[in-house]
């Protein structure tokens, strides 16, 4: 799936969050989506093929990937991987001097591109990054933000030391112009996806042809239409039986599901658990 995630992170005065991703996640695989902040993200365990927009990369441990504001962006982990993710709001690095400002408004208007994908080779950035997570793991210590802003301030110094940014007259990815259909539809699968929606209804949407929009859409996702449609229901079912009380039966009918069994054989097959297992896990 892909859609719009719009989510508090860390707290208003200080929006950043720190995520940690293994297979009993129900985040594991990292479907399509896209936010206003930027996102780091790091492999420490297996590999994660990570597409941004168009782009596709393999991440092995060590390597850092950014996500840029705005970028469509979803992850396939593979041998029982685990990583880990920051987003930030980009604002959170506006503090005084001219310079910071400049070059942090021009990120948050997408006039500015960090360089997405940056191998482990690069002991520069992989240190900067590090330290960046390390900081970020000792959230409620006294001097947690302190530590965190140092590092974000060093690894954005890097960034511009070594000018690994482009600006949007030279980054491809800003000249695209499938990312606002492929947003677009699954804005639209995000807000029925607790409706039963035809394959015409999600075409539609965007002006194309069932034939058409299937390609274009597994070109984009790697997934049938509702393949994804159906991946975004179990993940929203995921959440609830970890965050409510409602009964399974509840959360399947909430999620889009008219048939009980079916949305438990569906759910096992995706996260080779059943609901009730998995809310007890």
């Amino acid at each position: 799936m892909s859609y719009n995630e719009i989510l508090q992170r860390g707290t208003h005065d200080f929006p950043i969050e720190l995520y940690k991703i293994n297979k009993n996640d129900f985040r594991y695989e990292m479907t399509s989506h896209w936010h206003g902040e930027l996102e780091i993200v790091r492999v420490l365990k297996g590999t994660l093929n990570i597409r941004l927009n168009n782009n596709e990369y393999l991440a092995c441990p060590g390597d850092t990937v950014f996500a840029n504001s705005e970028t469509v962006h979803y992850g396939y982990p593979e041998g029982d991987c685990e990583y880990e993710c920051i987003v930030f709001d980009g604002r959170l690095l506006n503090a005084h001097g001219d310079a910071l400002r400049k070059f942090t408004d021009g990120i948050l208007k997408r006039e500015l591109y960090i360089r997405e994908f940056i191998p482990s080779a690069d002991k520069e950035v992989y240190q900067a990054v590090s330290r960046l997570f390390d900081a970020m793991a000792i959230a409620g210590c006294p001097e947690y933000q302190f530590m965190v802003m140092g590092a974000l301030y060093n690894l954005f110094g890097v960034i511009i030391s070594r000018k690994l940014y482009f600006s949007a007259s030279t980054y491809p990815m800003a000249q695209e112009k499938n990312i606002p259909k492929i947003r677009k539809a699954l804005e639209f699968m995000r807000e029925n996806f607790d409706k039963q929606i035809t394959l015409e209804n999600i075409a539609g949407s965007v002006g194309m042809s069932p034939k058409y929009f299937c390609l274009f859409f597994r070109d984009m996702t790697r997934k049938t239409p509702f393949e994804y449609l159906t991946a975004y229901r179990i993940e929203n079912a995921s959440c609830q039986l970890i965050n409510t009380d409602k009964t399974v039966t509840e959360i399947a009918f909430s999620c889009g599901f008219n048939d009980l069994s079916y949305f438990i054989k569906t759910f096992k097959s995706l996260k080779n658990i059943t609901p009730a297992q998995y809310r007890k896990m």
